[in-house]
């Protein structure tokens, strides 16, 4: 959507300084048209947040015929997709925007970024982690931490360093190299003939 890209086409230019109207002058609209879409300022970054985390893709699984190939293919997908996102320029100054104002009443983008992008991934993933374990490819006791768990094998120190000025970015390539090993990484640790000790079963 064209008003969504220009919101995170202002952040990496503007930062904290976006408003309602750099936006409708940046997508060509009105203000009226903004508030009737969003509601609010608030709203309008919600919908850019989720629309961001929207590019993280988690591949659909078969239940009935689930497998370790198929598994694995869920995850390293998520987990490069998850690394394009979270080393993208949109992504690094929507994050610094809202660690800059987290816990304040009035700008809320930190609860935001919290709820509309790393929570949210969690509840979409988890449904696959669960049927892994329901298929008996996996085994962990709690989805949560098991998805802590996969969330600090990819992401290791990327998004930190990114946020605090490290140009190094990561390409296509090395991306995919990352994504494989961190799910490779996950499957030593809760799969099913290594996982038991880990889930304390």
């Amino acid at each position: 959507m064209d008003v969504l890209n220009a919101v995170l086409r202002l952040l990496v230019e503007e930062g904290d300084r976006l408003t309602m109207t750099a936006v409708a002058r940046r997508a060509s609209c009105s203000k009226e048209t903004l508030y009737k879409w969003f509601g609010d300022r608030d709203g309008l970054l919600t919908a850019t947040v989720q629309w961001q985390a929207s590019k993280v893709r988690v591949a659909p699984v078969d239940r009935a015929r689930l497998d370790m190939a198929s598994l694995t293919a869920s995850l390293e997908r998520f987990a490069s997709d998850w690394l394009h996102v979270i080393s993208s320029d949109t992504s690094i100054a929507l994050n610094r925007v809202a660690i800059a104002h987290a816990g304040e009443e009035k700008r809320n983008l930190g609860a935001i970024v919290l709820e509309n992008g790393r929570l949210a991934m969690g509840r979409r993933l988890k449904p696959v982690l669960l049927a892994g374990r329901e298929a008996g490819l996996l085994a962990f006791g709690d989805d949560e931490q098991a998805f802590r768990t996969f969330f600090g094998l990819v992401a290791r120190d990327v998004q930190i360093r990114l946020l605090l000025g490290d140009r190094v970015k990561p390409t296509d390539a090395e991306i995919g190299r990352d994504a494989a090993e961190a799910t490779r990484q996950f499957l030593a640790l809760y799969g099913a003939q290594t996982g038991a000790a880990t889930a304390g079963l």
